[in-house]
């Protein structure tokens, strides 16, 4: 009798590679704790090859708390699938790059660490190998990808042939004792843009908002954990930035404009998961500004915050579609007044305000700078935002909901200053653009609420809803130098169906005893 026989993808048991997975991102956790403890007792050293300080043990436990989430996830998530076991062993690969792009100490070693880090994820974003737009996006993160590590490559040049070492902390105590050369200020500016480049800033933004072809669990480690490994490299380099105009004015530049524009688009999104990675593309804007004015405790700050919110986010995204569906069925309420607005403004910036001047007033606590006082008024508005949400539904505003947001942030600012590096004061120029950014999609937000059909809120809705067309230019150009390689079927593990009719043929004919009484 012939029997059917099915080609096996992968071995019939993937727990391994799981484990293995698992094991990473336990080994990450726990090398965080190992080095708190070795920097507790030596000292803030750091030797030729790994950097020990508290952003280390950070960003460290942040990875390994992150990456162990994600694979739990991931083992059910991925349950039945083909390649399960090669995406489990993928994101091990991932999470261990990861982690030695975090404790690396050499320029060298970081940029080896970030490449492997973009090879390995690039075979998650090809995990749907048989899908066009699968591939397509994950082709046009790897050229990207290969353009920021040229960049690198560059900037490792000029640092060699200018301050004549790679090490981390050497670079910055060498930009520390006086002007940086010129060789030197070309190579921060190619690491600059190189973070550009990696963390998805316009107009190269477009392939992390196409990558929701990828399995949810890699979105999630992908936004929380890898596309941010730039605000880490710049964190390392930040005495070196600190005086660097060029770099500053690039990162405030670009951040500045990203973050405003994604914030808008994501605005005219129905798709959560679309939605979320304009968020990210957003939040990578505002760390790079934050970067760029050398507010490297809000940066630190931003890194870590966002990278718990969007893994929570992207892990339950299958719950808030069902919130938002249901909220789309109550409605939004009363619309939105020119007076709840004035009244939101005025609460808004009346509490943050008043909290700010009692949080100046204590004695332990550190000052904010020009910097932070822009996004402490960036903070206000999104106080204003939620006093015009409880204005619109009489809620009581009296309650001190409002105080929240404020004392929050100012609370968390001054931990993170206790571990984040301390920067030099940006230029002012730099300092009034990110104020008038600010402002602009501030006032750009109210003239949408208050005046939704108004003929130009229409037209800019419609050209935002198309991303203002930046990538599509920018793919066309791309995949016209490189095409994208052509899906591959598909293998399944199902029997083919010649083997299901053979099959059959084989089998006894079970009716023909009955037949024959």
């Amino acid at each position: 009798m012939t029997t059917a026989t099915t080609r096996l993808i992968d071995p019939p048991d993937p727990a391994a590679a799981w484990r293995l997975a698992r094991a990473v991102a336990a080994a990450t956790v726990a090398t965080a704790v190992v080095l708190a403890a070795v920097r507790a007792a030596s000292g803030d050293r750091a030797n030729a090859l790994l950097r020990l300080d508290a952003v280390t043990v950070a960003v460290l436990a942040l990875v390994g708390v992150v990456g162990w989430v994600v694979v739990r996830y991931s083992a059910q998530y991925l349950a039945g699938d083909p390649y399960q076991r090669r995406a489990a062993q993928r994101l091990a690969a991932t999470l261990g790059a990861v982690a030695v792009v975090v404790v690396a100490n050499d320029l060298v070693l970081v940029a080896l660490a970030w490449s492997a880090t973009s090879l390995t994820l690039h075979g998650l974003l090809a995990h749907q190998g048989h899908r066009p737009v699968a591939l397509a996006v994950a082709h046009k993160k790897f050229v990207l990808a290969r353009l920021a590590e040229l960049s690198l490559v560059g900037s490792i040049v000029a640092f060699t042939a200018t301050l004549h070492t790679t090490r981390l902390d050497e670079l910055t105590t060498r930009a520390a004792a006086g002007s940086l050369p010129a060789g030197a200020q070309i190579g921060m500016l190619l690491v600059a843009l190189t973070v550009v480049l990696k963390c998805a800033q316009l107009p190269f933004h477009g392939w992390l908002i196409q990558v929701m072809e990828a399995p949810t669990p890699v979105s999630a480690l992908l936004h929380a954990g890898v596309v941010n490994l730039g605000g880490v490299v710049l964190l390392r380099l930040s005495g070196v930035l600190d005086r660097s105009p060029a770099a500053q004015s690039l990162l405030v530049v670009v951040g500045g404009v990203t973050a405003v524009v994604a914030a808008m688009v994501m605005t005219t999104r129905v798709s959560v998961k679309v939605a979320l990675a304009w968020s990210t593309c957003a939040q990578m804007g505002i760390m790079l500004v934050q970067c760029g004015l050398g507010l490297w405790e809000l940066a630190l700050l931003h890194l870590v915050g966002h990278s718990l919110y969007k893994a929570h986010a992207f892990l339950r995204a299958g719950s808030t579609v069902a919130a938002t569906s249901r909220q789309r069925l109550v409605g939004h309420g009363p619309a939105v007044r020119p007076v709840d607005v004035a009244a939101g403004v005025l609460l808004g910036a009346g509490v943050t305000g008043a909290v700010a001047a009692g949080w100046s007033a204590l004695s332990w606590t550190t000052p904010l700078g020009a910097g932070g006082w822009v996004f402490l008024g960036a903070t206000a508005l999104g106080a204003a935002n939620l006093a015009m949400g409880m204005v619109r539904r009489r809620q009581p505003w009296w309650s001190g909901r409002l105080l929240v947001l404020p004392v929050a942030s100012l609370l968390l600012h001054e931990g993170a200053v206790r571990v984040a590096p301390h920067g030099e004061p940006a230029p002012a120029a730099l300092v009034v653009l990110v104020a008038a950014l600010v402002a602009a999609l501030f006032a750009a937000q109210v003239v949408a609420t208050l005046a939704p059909a108004a003929p130009a809120v229409v037209s800019a809705r419609r050209w935002l809803f198309r991303g203002l067309f930046l990538d599509e230019a920018f793919t066309r150009a791309v995949f016209a130098l490189w095409p994208p390689p052509s899906p591959a079927p598909r293998p399944s593990v199902l029997p083919a169906p010649a083997s299901i009719a053979v099959t059959a043929a084989a089998q006894p004919d079970r009716s023909a005893p009955l037949l024959s009484h």
